[in-house]
């Protein structure tokens, strides 16, 4: 087993003649938490689309826990072990807390077809399990998502990548829309990830949360990786020099 959990090799997209990633090799290592930081536009999403399968490389290469990887879909990442809190959270708002853990992956006591019958006991014990594990607090589980706070569907997002063994986490500006406290949960939960040794990218805008939280730093700009900055030897001052192009780091030279 190699130290490193995902390596990404010239990872390219083309959107016609839109050039929205080019290049992009990036390496993450076990228990390791990465931030992606870069102005709208500069490529962080797109990236993140490859990895998990959500969109098709033009090219490059994807090896995941030490094998190379062609997700067709997100659910095929999901399987190889990558889960993904998206920033539209990809939540059913009709549906209560273990719906929403398991949907697509439902557990059944037995299947028939359209007889077939769901086992709402464990997927609900699997489900505390979850919220246990990313110290999430959700007073009622059979609540619908809907008529939940923001920051409490942030966490039920959260811990829906906790409900199955995933090898890395993704978080797409997770605290983007929340308040103080709220943000604060989600901190929490990304720190718990980190004390049980779980590899994180943090995709976010906001500096503070980022050197709080993370041990290094990958500036995109114009759809090309510029810096890869560990946080002991940076700062904020200069991650804006990155983002804004007044720097590039000195291995990206011919990027953007």
């Amino acid at each position: 087993m190699t130290d490193t959990i995902l390596e990404t090799r010239g990872l390219t997209k083309h959107y016609g003649g839109v050039h929205a990633l080019s290049d992009a090799s990036f390496t993450l290592r076990r228990g390791e938490h990465v931030a992606i930081m870069g102005d709208n536009g500069a490529g962080k999403s797109t990236f993140v689309r490859q990895i998990t399968g959500v969109e098709r490389p033009t090219r490059g290469q994807i090896i995941f826990d030490g094998v190379e990887h062609t997700f067709e879909s997100p659910i095929e990442a999901r399987e190889a072990g990558i889960e993904t809190v998206f920033q539209n959270l990809a939540l059913a708002d009709d549906l209560d807390v273990p719906s929403n853990l398991f949907l697509g992956r439902e557990k059944f006591r037995f299947r028939l077809g359209p007889f077939s019958i769901l086992d709402k006991k464990a997927m609900r014990e699997a489900s505390l399990q979850a919220l246990v594990k990313t110290g999430v607090k959700i007073p009622n589980l059979m609540n619908t998502i809907r008529n939940m706070s923001g920051g409490q569907r942030q966490c039920v997002a959260i811990a829906r990548t906790a409900a199955f063994k995933s090898k890395l986490v993704i978080m797409d500006e997770p605290t983007a829309a929340l308040g103080v406290q709220e943000t604060a949960q989600v901190e929490n939960i990304i720190r718990t990830l980190k004390e049980a040794g779980e590899p994180l990218i943090l995709i976010s805008h906001n500096m503070r949360q980022v050197f709080d939280l993370v041990d290094r730093v990958v500036v995109f700009r114009r759809g090309r990786i510029v810096a890869n900055l560990r946080k002991q030897e940076t700062s904020g001052e200069d991650v804006v020099s990155y983002i804004t192009g007044a720097k590039t780091g000195s291995e990206f030279e011919g990027a953007a």
